[in-house]
């Protein structure tokens, strides 16, 4: 009951956070999660194939890359800001936003921060 009850609260808060109604969910293939998805999120493809998620677990290996010159962070505050800013950018690029979304991929991320400095 516990576990249910952490996946509820952890799958809530995603989509709260989100602000979305996923269209797909990739997990593990742990037994609590069909049930708990079918409560949060009915019309969801819950996707439990083996190596479905590479895509998102690899994603942390740019920011890794970028914190080895620095030898690792010394501060909470730190992180959150580098965390935050890598995840920010990785969705410009990703097009989750929309700026940056009139142009081709490889130009979308120079163009997302030129709208945004016009902004500021």
């Amino acid at each position: 009951m516990y576990n249910r009850e952490a996946a509820r609260s952890f799958f809530a808060r995603a989509i709260d956070r989100t602000r979305i109604s996923p269209v797909e969910v990739t997990t593990d293939r742990y037994r609590v999660y069909p049930r708990v998805l079918d409560e949060l999120a009915p019309a969801a493809f819950h996707d439990t194939e083996a190596h479905a998620n590479n895509r998102l677990e690899t994603d942390h290996g740019r920011l890794k890359a970028r914190l080895r010159p620095m030898r690792g962070l010394k501060r909470d505050r730190t992180a959150r800001v580098i965390v935050a800013g890598h995840a920010f950018v990785q969705n410009l690029r990703s097009g989750f936003y929309d700026l940056g979304t009139d142009v081709q991929s490889a130009a979308r991320l120079a163009d997302a921060f030129s709208e945004l400095a016009l902004v500021i």
